[in-house]
C-alpha cells in the first residue's frame, strides 16, 4: 500500500511513521506539510536520520488521490477543510483530529470552530476498532476516536451494554501525560508549570465529553450525561481513566469480571488484567494495548473500572493503523505487534 500522512511532524504523525515503517504491507509513506514543503524531514527529527531523509510534500489533491490511505494528524479545524474533496476519490481517509466525530452543532459548541460540511460528516464512521468493525471496513472516511474516549469507552461499554452498572450518575476521572496536548508549546505544558505539578483542566468543558456520551449511546443505547474530569500529569505519555458507578440491582463483582473476560476474549489489544498490582500506564507504554481492571467496593456497591492506554498509540496512531488493517482485510495486529516499553 501507498500511504500518505498529513501532519507528519506532530506527535501523532511521528507515531504513525514509527509504526507504519514496520508494517509489512506498506510500500511507501509520503509525508505532507502545509508550511514546511521541501524541508528534509530528518533535519527536524534527528531520530529519523538515514531513515526519512526525504522532503516534505506540498498538500496536493492529485498526489493524495493516487494513494491507498491518507492519515490526517492535524489540529482541529484543518482536516475538515482538506478531506471532503477526497471522499470517494480513491484513498481511504483516516482522520486523527476531532473534525468528523461529532454532529455540526455539537462540534461547534465544544470545539469552538466551524464544523465540516454536512455531507462529509454523514460519510464518516466512528473508528472504535473493537466495537465498530463492520462499518469501519466499508468506510471511506474514518473518524479516529480521541484518546480519552478510547480508554473510557473500551472500559465502560461491556458493563453498560449489558446493564451491569447504573449509568444515571456516572463519574469518570482521567489523567494524561503532556503529549496529549500536542507538540505546540503552551502555558499548561510549559516545563516549569507541568513539572512537579498535578492540575485539573477544562472542568466540565472538555471536548471529549460529548464524544464519550455519543459512544455510550451509539454502542450501548445509554444517552445519559456523564461527569468527566481531566488532569495533566507530569509525564510524557499515558492515560489512566477511572470510572465510578453503582452496580445494577443483583449484580455481583464476579458477573462484571466474567462479562469483560467474555467480551474481550478474542481481542488482540484489549487485556483484562484483574490481578496486576500496581496497575499503571507504563505497562502499555509505546504499545496499542488497552489494559482494564475492575474492583467493587461491597460497602458502597460501587464499581471502579480502570483503563490504561498510551494516548499516542491506542489513543491515536495505533488505533488508526488498526482501522486501516480492518479496511484492507489484514490481521489487525499487522505493524502493531510491539511489546510495551516498560522502563
Amino acid at each position: 500500500m501507498k500511504v500518505g500522512i498529513i501532519g507528519a511532524s506532530g506527535y501523532g504523525g511521528l507515531e504513525l511513521i514509527r509504526l507504519l515503517h514496520g508494517h509489512k504491507e506498506v510500500e511507501s509513506i509520503d509525508l505532507f506539510s502545509s508550511s514546511e514543503e521541501g524541508n528534509i524531514f530528518s533535519n527536524k527529527y534527528a531520530h529519523l536520520m538515514n531513515i526519512y531523509d526525504t522532503p516534505l510534500h506540498k498538500i496536493d489533491s492529485g498526489h493524495l488521490a493516487n494513494l491507498d490511505v491518507v492519515f490526517t494528524s492535524t489540529p482541529s479545524g484543518v482536516s475538515s477543510k482538506l478531506l471532503p474533496s477526497l471522499i470517494g476519490k480513491g484513498p481511504r481517509l483516516i482522520d486523527l483530529s476531532g473534525d468528523f466525530r461529532l454532529p455540526e452543532r455539537e462540534y461547534e459548541k465544544w470545539y469552538k470552530k466551524e464544523a465540516a460540511p454536512t455531507d462529509a460528516l454523514e460519510e464518516s464512521v466512528y473508528g472504535l476498532s473493537e466495537w465498530n468493525r463492520v462499518q469501519i471496513k466499508e468506510a471511506s472516511l474514518i473518524a479516529n476516536p480521541g484518546c480519552y474516549p478510547t480508554a473510557v469507552l473500551l472500559s465502560l461499554l461491556p458493563a453498560v451494554n449489558n446493564s451491569l452498572i447504573n449509568t444515571d450518575n456516572l463519574i469518570i476521572d482521567a489523567k494524561s501525560g503532556v503529549s496529549g496536548a500536542g507538540n505546540k508549546p503552551g502555558q499548561i505544558t510549559h516545563y516549569s508549570v507541568a513539572n512537579e505539578n498535578l492540575s485539573i483542566y477544562k472542568v466540565n468543558q472538555h471536548q471529549h465529553i460529548p464524544e464519550i456520551e455519543q459512544g455510550l449511546e451509539l454502542f450501548a443505547r445509554k444517552p445519559q450525561p456523564i461527569t468527566f474530569s481531566t488532569h495533566l500529569v507530569p509525564m510524557t505519555r499515558g492515560i489512566l481513566a477511572a470510572s465510578y458507578a453503582p452496580l445494577a440491582d443483583g449484580v455481583t463483582e464476579q458477573q462484571l469480571i466474567d462479562c469483560y473476560k467474555e467480551t474481550y476474549k478474542d481481542e488482540a489489544f484489549v487485556r483484562f488484567n484483574q490481578d496486576a498490582s500496581p496497575f499503571g500506564t507504563n505497562q502499555v507504554y509505546g504499545s496499542n494495548y488497552c489494559d482494564i481492571q475492575i474492583h467493587v467496593d461491597p460497602r458502597t456497591n460501587r464499581a471502579t473500572i480502570v483503563a490504561v492506554i498510551d494516548n499516542l498509540v491506542k489513543g491515536a496512531a495505533g488505533q488508526a493503523i488498526q482501522n486501516m488493517n480492518i479496511q484492507f482485510d489484514l490481521d489487525e495486529s499487522t505493524g502493531l505487534s510491539v511489546i510495551p516499553l516498560f522502563i
